[in-house]
């Protein structure tokens, strides 16, 4: 607990650096991939991962999140997590293999059997790396796995570019897919040095068992509400719009994924340190918040007005149909980094069951705005999801916080600040852009509106919406060195 603002600092500027590095590998390989496979390559891999991702969500039952909770676990715990994890993982990917016929079947396309095979690989895969990950995880020790997710990335990427540059099409996806949590599992095993004991039956994870079982069940409500509108798409309107809509929903989804997924390791580790402690517990979560908010903000304006020459200079011409749902889905970004750290916050207290009954009141929503959008295709689904995202996000900030230390007036102020101060970047920006746009070539126009737009921003946040302050004692804790030494392997 000394050392923890310290390796709370740190840990997030490692995984931040780390996710840095992924955003522009991710981005780099879909610019190349996009213009080297057909949307049709794309369709035929996101058919499958709509089907395989909810599987993908059981492979660890929530464990890890479990296990990094606890304030203590003991190696025979640990190691009983890890055969469970195992056995999952294997049940998952014989699961995988059965449901492949029925996957083929419902989209009419026989390519899906034998893709559906390989990717039933990256279950066991997956699972046999979880509860190394958690303990690098509860050492917070990120710096460790922010190098090996970049190293992963990078090999699974090269292998991708390298099958569509030889023509092997979909298979590069495929491979890609399969890769990553191969040499994921891989890094983590050598860098933690931990064997798993034996299993142990009277090991006292009863009450992990049931923890971990709520989040996985609240993931599964949510992944069914965030995907659905992929199958359906996928069904009804064929592979050429499930392409289309994937790519844009990709481009929202790499940078707020890789923001959620690094301060989500961080902030969840570090709160569940902090649980018994209530003042600390709200001034580090309200300064987490007040970052991931700052960092969010202006993707989302660049998205809403920026659509068309994103898409055109990341993606190519091929691909113009993609920017209007660009532009329908990014309010989602601003949702998400508003309600994903709450979600955080109950998870690390203990309060899993709220998270629960939260995504089981907004999911059926959600779905109902699909269904009364499919007619109208890929834009009309893209507005419902912004649409219901939005009208849910005033009620979920209300229903998360109560009973909590944190109150609603907090959220509103932390949330107000870099708000307004988007919104008046984007209207510079976006006037920028009405006198340029004769004159620039695409991507001048992009870099140029960019660059207006963070320049406003970080002068806003800064100076007028006073949070310089705030931002110079972040870079003052990181330059500050703790004599501490690491702590035990399981222990904190």
């Amino acid at each position: 607990m000394q050392d923890l603002r310290e390796k709370t600092l740190r840990g997030g500027v490692a995984r931040m650096a780390a996710q840095a590095a992924s955003f522009l590998l991710r981005f780099g390989s879909l610019m190349l991939l996009a213009r080297l496979l057909d949307p049709k390559d794309f369709g035929l891999v996101g058919m499958v991962t709509a089907f395989t991702g909810v599987l993908n969500l059981f492979r660890d039952f929530g464990l890890s999140a479990a296990a990094v909770q606890r304030t203590t676990v003991t190696e025979e715990q640990i190691s009983t997590l890890f055969w469970i994890n195992v056995f999952v993982g294997a049940l998952l990917g014989l699961a995988s293999v059965a449901l492949a016929p029925a996957v083929s079947a419902f989209y009419r396309e026989p390519r899906l059997l034998a893709v559906t095979f390989v990717l039933a690989a990256g279950f066991l895969f997956n699972a046999a790396g979880v509860q190394h990950g958690a303990l690098l995880q509860r050492q917070m020790r990120f710096s460790v796995m922010a190098v090996i997710n970049t190293a992963s990335l990078i090999v699974a990427t090269a292998i991708a570019v390298g099958g569509a540059l030889a023509g092997y099409g979909y298979w590069a996806l495929v491979a890609m897919t399969v890769t990553t949590p191969l040499l994921s599992t891989i890094g983590s095993w050598l860098a933690t040095g931990w064997i798993p004991g034996r299993p142990h039956r009277r090991a006292g994870i009863r009450s992990m068992m049931r923890f971990g079982g709520t989040v996985t069940l609240n993931t599964l409500v949510v992944y069914i509400a965030s995907n659905l509108e992929k199958v359906l798409l996928g069904r009804y309107w064929g592979v050429d719009a499930i392409g289309i809509y994937g790519r844009a929903y990709q481009l929202i989804n790499i940078p707020t994924e890789n923001l959620n997924s690094a301060a989500g390791e961080v902030a969840f580790s570090a709160l569940s340190r902090l649980q018994d402690d209530p003042r600390r517990l709200k001034s580090y979560f309200l300064k987490g918040y007040s970052l991931v908010l700052a960092l969010t903000l202006p993707l989302t304006v660049a998205c809403a007005f920026f659509a068309d020459d994103i898409v055109l200079v990341l993606l190519g011409p091929k691909w113009k149909d993609a920017a209007p749902i660009l532009r329908f889905l990014a309010p989602t970004i601003l949702v998400f980094a508003i309600a994903n750290p709450l979600s955080w916050l109950l998870s690390a207290i203990g309060l899993v069951k709220r998270n629960l009954k939260l995504a089981l009141f907004i999911a059926p929503t959600m779905i109902a705005g699909y269904l009364i959008a499919l007619p109208y295709g890929p834009k009309g689904v893209a507005f419902a999801y912004s649409a219901v995202l939005v009208l849910w996000v005033v009620p979920l900030i209300a229903w998360c916080v109560r009973g909590t230390v944190i109150r609603f007036q907090d959220i509103m102020l932390v949330v107000s600040r870099p708000l307004a101060s988007s919104v008046v970047a984007g209207v510079f920006a976006f006037g920028a852009r009405l006198l340029w746009r004769q004159s620039s070539s695409h991507l001048g126009l992009l870099v140029g509106e960019i660059t207006v737009l963070l320049v406003v921003y970080l002068a806003m946040l800064l100076f007028v919406a006073g949070q310089r302050s705030f931002y110079l004692n972040l870079l003052r804790g990181l330059a500050e060195r703790s004599p501490s030494k690491e702590n035990a392997l399981i222990s904190v």
